[in-house]
């Protein structure tokens, strides 16, 4: 099987390496610093199992999805119609487009371009950073739970067979808001603080902060009639648990100077409460905070 990741970061580096260990045909679509490394030297996959370099193709363009019957679309949210316009050309017809990405509309937005194709949405529930160029750190979990689609099943038993636990669910749509919550929960505090969760916790009066961040964001699924997958609460209190040394991606791009996906996250829940009546002011402050850290960051750079 042909695998594409279009928008090769930490998260589709990680999918396709495994499915790449497993025999299966991957490219790897991403920045010119990172293709030429993978070109270089494969991937440096590092584990808590193993360390090894992945050899599998890497380009700067997207038509390198062509002939794939796999394609990991792991884009910010930020560039997702962009991005499904780049690769709409190139797709093969029956090919099974995942979107691996934060937020809870994504796969609507890849349908409203590639209305021709197939697009399932797909919730992650991974632990991995880009330690440099062509090196992606795992540092916990790997399951997958993807919609029902014409080639689910089949894409299901690859993704399992490559060590990848992978579930098919009715209710993504209700597991792509539990994510949601455990993203705006965690993602805006570590950015601020730039603290691993294990760390923030700690911290005075964060599980309250939790506790508010969560419960506006559980009153504007009920009011958009969304049926929240899981025990909500746990979860929460696991992330914190089963991730103590992780940074959430938030955090990690405002380490690096790039503009996060806030308004997907926090963003979109103070957008829904607005429209539909729901207040969010916990959600509101941390959107808030993290806008004013991004613009700082970008008044700085045309400063410089």
């Amino acid at each position: 099987m042909k695998v594409a990741v279009m928008g090769a970061g930490a998260v589709g580096c990680y999918y396709g390496a495994m499915l790449a260990r497993a025999g299966h045909e991957v490219v790897l679509v991403g920045r010119p610093s990172h293709v030429a490394a993978v070109e270089a030297h494969g991937l440096r996959l590092q584990t808590s199992a193993f360390d090894a370099h992945v050899p599998l193709a890497a380009s700067t363009e997207a038509s390198a999805v062509q002939g794939a019957d796999l394609v990991l679309f792991c884009v910010k949210s930020t560039d997702t119609e962009a991005a499904a316009a780049q690769i709409a050309p190139h797709l093969a017809p029956d090919a099974l487009v995942l979107t691996l990405q934060n937020g809870v509309d994504n796969d609507a937005r890849v349908r409203s371009v590639l209305a021709s194709n197939d697009v399932a949405a797909a919730v992650v529930y991974v632990a991995t950073e880009m330690a440099g160029p062509g090196h992606v750190k795992h540092h916990g979990r790997g399951e997958l739970v993807i919609a029902p689609s014409r080639r689910s099943e089949e894409m299901a038993r690859h993704l399992e067979a490559a060590g990848v636990p992978t579930h098919i669910s009715a209710n993504v749509r209700g597991a792509l808001w539990a994510k949601l919550i455990l993203n705006c929960a965690y993602n805006a505090l570590s950015a601020i603080t730039q603290l691993p969760y294990g760390v923030l916790v700690q911290g005075a009066g964060v599980t309250d902060v939790l506790r508010d961040v969560v419960a506006e964001c559980l009153a504007v699924a009920k009011a958009e009639s969304v049926d929240v997958a899981g025990d909500t609460e746990a979860a929460v209190r696991g992330i914190a648990q089963t991730m103590p040394t992780q940074y959430s991606s938030t955090a990690q791009d405002l380490a690096r100077g790039k503009l996060s996906e806030i308004d997907h996250l926090n963003g979109l829940v103070v957008r829904r409460g607005e429209a539909l009546g729901v207040p969010t002011p916990a959600n509101r402050v941390l959107l808030v905070l993290v806008k004013l850290l991004e613009n700082k960051q970008q008044a700085t750079k045309v400063e410089k």
